[in-house]
């Protein structure tokens, strides 16, 4: 890797000409004085970012050695608790505090619905995921299994386009009700001032008559030759009837209605952590030329479809016509970038012959790509309020927290931005964080803006932290288990009470099974109704179907009477580890678990390796697609290192079991181009990573997968 001098740093030339060529430029900022500001940055933090690591890695020895010494006899909830406060794991809970965080977007403050994750790496993902803020509701029904069914061939089914137009028909009855009568009845709408009235006599869209029922939530409208956009608002959330006599489906409906769009996502996550594989230099370059340019608002990306070739770009923003006059409605979500967290090193900078935490480099990095949003007089902005959103993933208590804080203060300042232009998200998905929540949200009262809880990392750190208290549950059972319950509620009640509603979003994880979205329709509603302003969605036509979900709970109207009930889940409960406590699995139940867990790290794992990708739709030992990143890999090879450790499985039979499975992943990849099958050799390098992950899981930093599948990345890249 070829690599120049910047102010003692030796930077990789494709970083460095990046940085001066296509970010700096529009900044306003000198390149000599940025290289010297970031270069003191790094030597000033690297070795306070070590120091956090060390503190972990010693706190787990102790852990270990506490459960070891007590192994065989009944666990003593009083006596672990008072461990954990003795070696600052738990620390003191101060005093009742509200969050200080100003300038937040509307998105994150007021309005919640659906909010995509997609891989910065990819640009066509991340356009897509940031042009989701509104989503066709026809489109979403007809083309997944919300309705129970896939459609059936390449045509038009016109009996399901009739059962999605009644299924939308009825959800307005439901969301925006008629004065009196039903949607499905409606012949046009008619605008007198400011009231929208529904037609029922026969007559055109738009109609001039006697109107007979009043349409709830209207906005505003706009009219583009014979399409007229009707806008209407419910639950903070927008409904946009697109009327077109002469569409595709308007020319058959009754009022001439084509669509039905919903806001969507109404936030993304662009991300740099877990579903990308930036391993070096021109992976990362890659990542922060994407968020640079959706950032400037010029991101564009070549997509072939359907045999045409076209070019994607971000949507403009749209202007209605309103009683007060002509107003702009966003196109794009609020987008958000994950950084990565606090332990990984990346080689593109070297300091004195080591390479820079990745932390660092991804704060100052994506922050300076941000200015360009933040510097813009004109066109569409991703946020209004001049502020840049930055969720940090994987801090481990309340120190840690206090440590991005300094950071972004330092890229402030190295900037030239205002205090608190980073808002910070914290990710509650690593045990000692979730244990002293209040106070990691203490740490960054005057910048938070979003908190989220997550079962995949969460219980991965959950298996490692105890990984010497005995053998674990089945990772399926984990959901039914104290700790995970008491952890969903305490999130969001230590929201509630540190003053997040109406400044900051509490957030739920992801739906994994893209393709089952009837499922979801039935059952995310839970995100909403637990008091989540956010919660994570796989696609763009997810982003809409669980949209509705907000138009059936008001989250905000159900967040208030949370907080007036006061706290639920417990700590004590939150502690409970989830061990079998002397449970004999049969054969059958062990022989399944391992072989599940070893069929997911491997589909995973092969990409990641082979690839570069770090988040896709990966079969299941069902052939069902999941969408897989660094955090199920992460509790699947956890959960087979703990049965290893505990004897529960044999080190023979997990071997057996991944070549096994190696060979079914294989038999799923099949015709896909360029894959490289594992078996029968079982000699490359993707699956001795998943070997890795496995037979190496109780030597790997709280568990995490990115040192094993960095290293074999760089070894699969010949670097």
């Amino acid at each position: 890797m070829a690599r120049t001098d910047r102010a003692g740093m030796q930077v990789a030339a494709e970083m460095a000409r990046f940085v001066e060529e296509a970010a700096l430029p529009g900044t306003g900022l000198e390149a000599g004085a940025f290289w010297d500001g970031f270069a003191s940055l790094v030597r000033d933090l690297a070795p306070r970012n070590a120091e956090l690591l060390r503190v972990r890695e010693e706190m787990q020895a102790k852990l270990d050695a506490w459960h070891r010494e007590r192994r065989g006899r009944a666990h003593d909830a009083a006596a672990y608790k008072a461990m954990l406060s003795e070696i600052g794991y738990l620390v003191p809970e101060g005093g009742d505090f509200e969050i200080a965080t100003s300038g937040v977007d509307p998105e994150i403050a007021e309005t919640p619905g659906p909010q995509l994750v997609v891989p910065i790496t990819n640009a066509r993902y991340a356009l897509n995921a940031a042009n989701a803020r509104w989503g066709n509701l026809y489109d979403a029904l007809y083309g997944t299994d919300a309705l129970g069914s896939v459609p059936a061939g390449k045509g038009y089914d016109a009996a399901r386009g009739a059962e999605v137009v009644a299924w939308a028909k009825a959800w307005l009855d439901r969301t925006v009700p008629l004065t009196r009568g039903s949607w499905k009845d409606v012949r046009g709408l008619r605008l007198d001032g400011s009231t929208l009235s529904a037609v029922f006599e026969d007559g055109p869209a738009w109609a001039d008559g006697d109107g007979d029922a009043t349409v709830p939530g209207y906005e505003g409208w706009v009219a583009d030759g014979d399409v007229t956009r009707v806008l209407l608002r419910h639950n903070r959330l927008g409904i946009v009837l697109v009327l077109s006599p002469e569409g595709a489906i308007g020319r058959d409906d009754p009022m001439g209605l084509d669509a039905v769009h919903l806001e969507s996502a109404v936030s993304a996550i662009m991300d740099c952590e877990d579903s990308v594989a930036c391993v070096d230099a021109e992976d990362k370059v890659q990542a922060y030329a994407n968020w640079l340019g959706l950032m400037r608002g010029d991101l564009t990306e070549s997509v072939t479809k359907g045999g045409e070739t076209f070019t994607r770009a971000l949507n403009p923003d749209m202007e209605f016509n309103g009683p007060e006059g002509v107003f702009t409605v966003k196109g794009r979500a609020l987008m958000l970038v994950r950084n990565v967290g606090h332990l990984m090193p990346n080689p593109a900078i070297h300091v004195d012959g080591a390479e820079i935490p990745e932390g660092l480099m991804d704060a100052v990095m994506t922050t300076l790509c941000a200015m360009h949003d933040l510097r813009k007089t004109e066109g569409p902005r991703n946020s209004v309020t001049g502020s840049v959103y930055v969720v940090k993933p994987k801090m481990h208590g309340p120190e840690e927290v206090a440590f991005a804080v300094e950071l972004f203060d330092r890229v402030e300042d190295l900037l030239g931005l205002p205090r608190n232009t980073v808002k910070l998200g914290i990710m509650d998905e690593e045990r000692r964080t979730s244990a002293n929540l209040k106070e990691c949200i203490r740490a960054a009262k005057d910048r938070v803006a979003f908190i989220n809880t997550g079962f995949l990392d969460r219980t991965g750190d959950e298996i490692h932290t105890s990984m010497e208290a005995g053998p674990m549950l089945p990772k399926g059972e984990m959901k039914s288990t104290p700790w995970i319950a008491a952890y969903e509620d305490r999130n969001v009640d230590i929201g509630l009470a540190t003053g997040f509603r109406g400044k900051a979003q509490i957030g739920k994880g992801m739906w994994a099974m893209p393709d089952r979205m009837a499922d979801m329709l039935a059952q995310k509603v839970g995100h909403p109704k637990a008091g989540a302003t956010c919660a994570w969605v796989p696609s763009p036509s997810a982003a809409t179907l669980h949209a509705t979900h907000y138009h059936q709970v008001d989250v905000m109207d159900l967040q208030a009477d949370m907080a007036a009930k006061g706290p639920r889940g417990s700590l004590d409960d939150l502690l409970t580890i989830p061990v079998m406590e002397g449970r004999n699995l049969s054969d059958d139940e062990v022989r399944s678990e391992v072989e599940n867990n070893a069929q997911g790290i491997l589909g995973y794992v092969v990409r990641w390796i082979d690839d570069g990708v770090g988040c896709s739709k990966v079969p299941d030992i069902h052939d069902v697609g999941l969408m897989e990143d660094r955090a199920t890999c992460r509790i699947s090879s956890q959960g087979l290192t703990n049965w290893l450790h505990h004897g529960v499985v044999s080190a023979e039979a997990v071997e057996d079991a991944m070549r096994r499975m190696a060979a079914k992943v294989d038999a799923q990849n099949e015709g896909t181009p360029g894959y490289e099958p594992m078996a029968p050799g079982y000699d490359g390098v993707a699956f001795q990573a998943a070997r890795d992950l496995v037979f190496k899981g109780r030597a790997q930093p709280s568990g995490y997968t990115e040192p094993v599948l960095h290293r074999r990345r760089l070894e699969k890249k010949g670097g």
